[in-house]
C-alpha cells in the first residue's frame, strides 16, 4: 500500500497543479472579478482587497486577466493536442502499413518536420493566415503532429510483428478490424502519456507566440502577452510577471507528472524497478 501511494505522487501532484488551473479557466468562463477592458482601477495599483494580484500599467485587474489567460492555456493545449493526435495517429497508421518505399518517405518527411523547430513553424503558419487563437491552434497542432506520427508509426510496426497480428490475418480478419481490435488498443497507453507531456509544451508555445505577437490578440490575455507586458513594470509591479509565470511553470510541471504518473501506472514494471 505504501508503495503504492509512493509511486503515485506524481499523478496527485501533476492532476492538482493542472486541476487547479483547469478550475480556474472553468470559473473565468462565467465570471471573472472585473471586466478585462475595466481600466477604473488605477495605474500599477497594488495587492488590495479589490484587486488581489494588483492592477497593470492600464489599470485593468490583474486577477482576470490571468484567469483569461488560464483559458487560453487550457483551449490551445486541449485543441492542438486533438489536432495533433487525429493527424499524427492517421499518418503513422499509414506509414505502419505501408509497402517500404511508401514508408521510407513518410518516415523521412516526420523527421524533417520534428528537425524544424516547432516554434519557427507556428510561427511560419500564423503569419500566413494571421495572429489569431485558432492560428496558434492549427499551428501548434500541426508541429505536434510528426512526433505522434513517427511514435504511431514504430508502436504500429511492432505490434504488427506479434504472432496474435498472424493468426488474425490467417482467420480472415480485415485490416480495418484489426487496426480497432489489435493495433489501436495495444498503442493508446503509450500515446496517451505523449498526449500528455505535448499539452504542457501546447501552452509553452502559445505563450511564446503571444510573447512575440502571434498569439491570441487583445483584448484576450495570454500569458505570454501578459509576461511581455510586464516587462517593463517587473521592478515597480514584480506580480504581473511573477503570477502568470508561475502558472505557466505549475502547468508545463503539472502535465510533465502527469505523463509520468500514467506512463507508471501504464507499465507497472516501471514502477517496480525504481
Amino acid at each position: 500500500m505504501t508503495r503504492k501511494r509512493r509511486h503515485s505522487l506524481p499523478l496527485i501532484v501533476g492532476g492538482t497543479l493542472v486541476g487547479f488551473i483547469a478550475l480556474m479557466a472553468l470559473i473565468s468562463i462565467f465570471w471573472t472579478p472585473y471586466s478585462i477592458q475595466d481600466m477604473t482601477g488605477g495605474r500599477l495599483g497594488p495587492l488590495s482587497s479589490h484587486h488581489w494580484l494588483g492592477t497593470d500599467k492600464l489599470g485593468r485587474d490583474l486577477l482576470s486577466r490571468v484567469m483569461i489567460g488560464a483559458r487560453i492555456a487550457i483551449a490551445v493545449g486541449f485543441g492542438s493536442v486533438l489536432i495533433g493526435a487525429i493527424l499524427g495517429v492517421i499518418l503513422g497508421l499509414v506509414a505502419g502499413f505501408a509497402q517500404r518505399w511508401v514508408d521510407e518517405s513518410f518516415s523521412a518527411m516526420f523527421d524533417i518536420l520534428i528537425a524544424f523547430p516547432t516554434l519557427l513553424l507556428a510561427m511560419l503558419i500564423v503569419a500566413a493566415r494571421g495572429a489569431s487563437l485558432t492560428s496558434a491552434i492549427i499551428a501548434i497542432g500541426i508541429g505536434m503532429s510528426a512526433i505522434v506520427a513517427r511514435l504511431t508509426r514504430l508502436l504500429v510496426k511492432r505490434v504488427l510483428a506479434k504472432d496474435f497480428i498472424t493468426a488474425s490475418r490467417a482467420s480472415g480478419t480485415s485490416w480495418a478490424r484489426i487496426i480497432f481490435i489489435h493495433i489501436l488498443p495495444n498503442i493508446w497507453t503509450t500515446l496517451i502519456v505523449t498526449f500528455a507531456l505535448q499539452f504542457g509544451f501546447a501552452g509553452l508555445t502559445e505563450a511564446s507566440l503571444s510573447y512575440l505577437g502571434l498569439g491570441a490578440p487583445p483584448p484576450n490575455a495570454s500569458w505570454g502577452s501578459l509576461l511581455q507586458e510586464a516587462q517593463a513594470t517587473v521592478l515597480t509591479s514584480p506580480v504581473a510577471a511573477i503570477a502568470p509565470g508561475v502558472l505557466l511553470v505549475c502547468l508545463v510541471i503539472g502535465m510533465n507528472l502527469v505523463a509520468d504518473g500514467l506512463r507508471d501506472v501504464a507499465d507497472p514494471t516501471l514502477r517496480r524497478s525504481r
